[in-house]
């Protein structure tokens, strides 16, 4: 077996004019929000700690060194992109998913609504039972960046087991 760890934040802000925040996309659900992320990419943070997790795990390079930030191929691309690459290294690698475990930190949008959707829709990016994705909403009870909603922040846990099927 093999554990690996990721962890994103992003800076929130409101749209364009008044900011620079994208649309909130979250492990690959667009959520309706007054703020979004600033990044390079499209910005979603769970999507970035999931694939950092997974690379984690196998021992290989992080997703700021496969995809920089100051690429402009990666400009506004979608984070699936990230997380393809990491599961094609999984799986190149003989390995598959024995779990992930999502923790998602920010005062708004409120997760639980939307947990079931998320962990389908990772669940689908990396080939695996929906029932091995768990998805957790915490808040940061307004301390910091993340209380005051200025940000998010995310922690994954992603255990790899040997392939068993090809």
């Amino acid at each position: 077996m093999r554990i690996g760890h990721g962890y994103d934040l992003h800076r929130l802000e409101p749209p364009p004019p008044i900011g620079q925040g994208k649309p909130f996309v979250l492990g690959g659900i667009q959520i309706e929000n007054k703020t979004g992320p600033v990044a390079h990419s499209d910005g979603d943070a769970l999507l970035h700690a999931v694939t950092d997790a997974i690379l984690g795990a196998l021992g290989s390079p992080d997703i700021g060194q496969l995809f920089p930030d100051n690429d402009p191929k990666n400009e506004s691309a979608d984070s699936a992109l990230f997380l393809h690459e990491a599961v094609r290294r999984m799986r190149a690698a003989e390995w598959e998913v024995g779990n992930i475990d999502c923790t998602v930190i920010c005062e708004q949008p409120k997760i639980g609504p939307h947990r079931t959707k998320i962990a389908a829709n990772i669940a689908r990016l990396v080939d695996c039972p929906a029932n091995l994705v768990n998805v957790k909403g915490k808040t940061h009870e307004k301390v910091d960046a993340v209380g005051e909603g200025r940000a998010i922040e995310v922690h994954v846990c992603a255990l790899l087991k040997p392939r068993t099927s090809t």
